[in-house]
């Protein structure tokens, strides 16, 4: 099914009619896990509109990330090399936005319901990729700022996919919209806990690589809150810093002791609860499946 909606992609992109743009398209469509996809294609079955929808979010979404590499200065992407490492920032910005329009053409043949929801999470998705430059210029503490971020740049597209998919199929728009954001949120976070604890080979990025970054995800914060003021200093001198074997031993020794994994993924399961919650009285098996293969993944 996945390689049906990459074959859609492609159809739009060939329908441009410039070779080029095709050929660097091909370079990055196949990666991936399609959770976006997936979702849509769990709710609203295999149709013409759900494989157009899948296609259009898919195309939302991967133009995000060749815009967030660039911003972020990424060198590689899931152990290969980033798209803007191998062609450069401004071939990268202009294939996010050729890829963004197609997908704006092709989504105006949608409900205008669905076409205005997703409209709204790209818009959220730039809101969320400004909140994360903003708090990454300084050591932010505040959880309420971490996870609006999170749910602009994460939830919020996942969230109108799985809006979406609804509306084509018929359901209740606003219940499969709560499983959504739900199910981002717990997404991002079990993201953040991966930063922690995998291996280069499994992220694709040196661990503890978010705190380099300026990235104080929920891990760290939790891990603030219960440090002693002396070690609350020590960790904020830590803090985008290119870290050696005893500063890391030390990051990950601090938030053994504080628990921090456990009550991150705690806080993930919770959302997943909310979400499956929002979609009870559907009985829908393959979305369970979803929150639990995302809640225990290790990739």
């Amino acid at each position: 099914m996945m390689k049906n909606i990459d074959k859609f992609m492609r159809s739009f992109i060939v329908d441009l009619g410039e070779e080029s743009v095709v050929s660097f398209f091909d370079k990055i469509s196949q990666q991936g896990k399609k959770l976006r996809s997936k979702l849509i294609i769990e709710i609203a079955k295999t149709s013409k509109q759900s494989l157009a929808l899948a296609s259009v979010v898919e195309m939302i979404h991967i133009a995000s990330l060749l815009h967030d590499d660039v911003i972020d200065n990424a060198l590689t992407r899931r152990s290969a090399n980033s798209f803007n490492a191998d062609f450069g920032d401004k071939t990268a910005i202009m294939m996010g936005d050729i890829l963004y329009s197609c997908a704006f053409s092709k989504l105006a043949s949608l409900p205008q319901s669905v076409a205005v929801f997703v409209s709204n999470a790209v818009a959220n998705l730039s809101v969320g990729e400004l909140l994360d430059v903003e708090l990454s210029k300084s050591f932010n503490t505040n959880k309420e700022k971490y996870f609006k971020m999170i749910y602009c740049k994460t939830a919020s597209l996942i969230e109108a996919s799985a809006y979406s998919a609804a509306i084509l199929e018929g359901f209740e728009g606003e219940d499969f919209a709560l499983y959504g954001k739900n199910l981002g949120l717990a997404f991002q976070i079990i993201d953040d806990v991966l930063d922690i604890t995998s291996n280069d080979k499994i992220l694709g990025k040196p661990a503890l690589h978010d705190f380099k970054e300026g990235k104080v995800t929920l891990p760290y914060l939790y891990m603030y809150e219960g440090c002693k003021d002396k070690d609350k200093k020590h960790m904020m001198s830590l803090y985008k810093k290119s870290l050696n074997s005893y500063e890391c031993a030390w990051i990950k020794d601090k938030m053994s002791e504080f628990r921090v994994v456990e009550r991150c993924i705690k806080e993930a399961k919770n959302f997943g609860d909310k979400a499956l919650d929002a979609i009870e009285k559907y009985n829908m098996d393959g979305l369970k499946n979803i929150i639990r293969q995302m809640i225990e993944r290790d990739f």
